[in-house]
């Protein structure tokens, strides 16, 4: 779990003239919603989240809030950002249960692509899949999940079950079915180049 903590004020002050009144004293509206509870408008610093808004991790950690002295976990479940100025609009939470399973999106990342014994026999890397949805406990979620290129062989296709993640920690792809067992990765071989192509040829005549 992640130990990104964000202060937030409970915001009473609503509609659209307060939260541009709150972007120009460079605070961010927000809101925290979710767990049979009800909604909170929240402000956040501004500041704190854009240096946040780099770190991956910020999108797929259990976060916690210090709403007023009071501690909760949420999940970023979405965030607005202008359109082209370095500036974010409004931020969603979702707040989590430690005894709840929750389902959220990770990144997939790929590992020892440079010590690959396929790659280096001249196999191309094709990476087919980029994040994988998961199911587990909010206590149980990693940051990412990784992909072992080193263990594709020349020609071969790594799919969701041929996958290691941590345990308590379910792939929700596979649990809908065989059918379900996407491809992630492959590594498929050299192009043959026009000499070879011309060797091949002549050794056939």
């Amino acid at each position: 779990m992640s130990a990104i903590k964000l202060n937030a004020e409970v915001r009473t002050d609503l509609g659209k003239g307060a939260s541009r009144r709150l972007r120009h004293a460079d605070k961010l509206p927000a809101i925290l919603y979710g767990a049979e509870k009800e909604a909170v408008s929240l402000t956040l610093e501004h500041n704190e989240v854009l240096k946040l808004n780099e770190n991956e991790s910020f999108y797929t950690s259990v976060l916690t809030l210090d709403v007023a002295g009071e501690e909760v976990q949420a999940l970023l479940k979405d965030i607005q950002r202008h359109p082209f100025k370095p500036k974010v609009l409004h931020i969603d939470f979702l707040r989590v249960d430690a005894t709840q399973k929750i389902h959220t999106t990770l990144p997939l990342h790929y590992i020892n692509e440079e010590i690959a014994a396929s790659i280096k026999e001249g196999g191309v890397l094709v990476k087919t899949a980029h994040e994988v949805e998961v199911s587990c406990l909010p206590g149980d979620l990693p940051e990412f999940v990784q992909v072992d290129v080193n263990a594709i062989a020349l020609g071969q296709t790594l799919h969701l079950s041929d996958l290691v993640v941590a345990e308590g920690v379910e792939l929700v792809e596979l649990a809908k079915g065989e059918d379900h067992d996407q491809a992630v990765a492959s590594v498929a071989a050299p192009k043959a180049s026009k000499e070879d192509e011309s060797a091949e040829e002549e050794a056939a005549e």
